[in-house]
C-alpha cells in the first residue's frame, strides 16, 4: 500500500543544492532504486556540512534519517553510487582506527582525495576523523621542489605563514633561499619577518619586478634580512 505524502510544511524550509549535471547526465544513468536514494542522501547530508572538504563518514550513512534502512540495500547502493564515480572514498587512520570518508565527486572532492593520497591531511578527533591542509599547490610545491620535503611540521609552518603573508611574499622568500643556498625553512621565515618588520623595498607591500631576489640590489636586499638581528634564526 502506498503511504500518503502529507506535503511539505509551511514556512521558509531548508534547501538542497543539486548541480544542474545531476539532472542532465547523472540521473539518466542511474537505473537503480537504491543508488538513486543513497546519491541523494549524500547531497542532503554533505549540504548540512561546514566547510571547503565537506565528507560523511560510514557511521553517517547509518542514520535514522537514512532512506535505506535495511543495510543490505545501503550497502548496495552505496557501492554502485562508488562505482559510477558519484562518490570517492578515502581511507585515513582516525581516532579509532582506520575509517572511510566519503566525497562528492566534485572539484573539491577530488582535491580532498588527492590530499589524502599524498599524506597532506592530519588526525582530528572523533567527529572529524581528518583535517585537510588547504590547498595552496604553488607555494607547497616550491618548498618542495626547492627546498625539500613537505613534513607535517612545515605544512603547518607553511599554513600559518599563508594566514600572516601574502603568497608572492612566500614564493620570493623560498627564492631568495635558493639564491642564497640556504634551504631551510627558518632562512625562508627570517625574510618574511624581515619583511614584515622593516619594510619591503618595491615600496608596494608586494614583490615586484626588480626587487626582493630580482635585480641589481638584490644581493643587498637579502643581506637585509640575513644579518644582524635576524641572523640567529638562519641555518646557511
Amino acid at each position: 500500500m502506498t503511504v500518503q505524502f502529507s506535503g511539505f510544511p509551511p514556512g521558509k524550509t531548508r534547501l538542497v543544492r543539486l548541480p544542474a549535471a545531476f539532472f542532465t547526465d547523472l540521473m539518466p544513468q542511474i537505473d537503480d532504486a537504491d543508488e538513486l536514494k543513497i546519491t541523494l542522501f549524500c547531497f542532503w547530508a554533505l549540504e548540512q556540512r561546514d566547510g571547503r572538504y565537506r565528507y560523511l563518514r560510514r557511521a553517517d550513512l547509518d542514520v535514522p534519517e537514512s532512506p535505506l534502512a535495511d543495510p543490505a540495500r545501503r550497502e548496495a547502493g552505496l557501492a554502485k553510487a562508488l562505482a559510477r564515480g558519484t562518490l570517492l572514498a578515502a581511507e585515513v587512520e582516525g581516532a579509532f582506527g582506520p575509517e572511510t570518508l566519503y566525497f562528492l565527486n566534485t572539484a573539491n572532492g577530488r582535491a580532498a582525495v588527492r590530499q589524502i593520497a599524498e599524506g597532506r591531511w592530519r588526525p582530528g578527533d572523533a567527529d572529524h576523523p581528518a583535517e585537510l591542509l588547504p590547498e595552496r599547490p604553488n607555494i607547497y610545491r616550491l618548498y618542495e621542489e626547492n627546498i625539500g620535503p613537505l613534513t607535517p611540521l612545515i605544512a603547518d609552518e607553511l599554513k600559518d605563514a599563508a594566514q600572516n603573508y601574502p603568497d608572492a611574499w612566500i614564493a620570493e622568500a623560498i627564492r631568495a633561499a635558493v639564491t642564497r643556498n640556504a634551504r631551510n625553512w627558518r632562512y625562508v621565515l627570517a625574510v618574511l619577518e624581515g619583511w614584515r618588520k622593516e619594510g619591503k623595498d618595491d615600496g608596494s607591500g608586494l614583490s615586484g619586478a626588480g626587487n626582493g631576489v630580482t635585480g641589481p640590489d638584490s644581493e643587498a636586499n637579502r643581506s637585509r634580512y640575513v644579518s644582524g638581528k635576524y641572523a640567529d634564526l638562519i641555518e646557511s
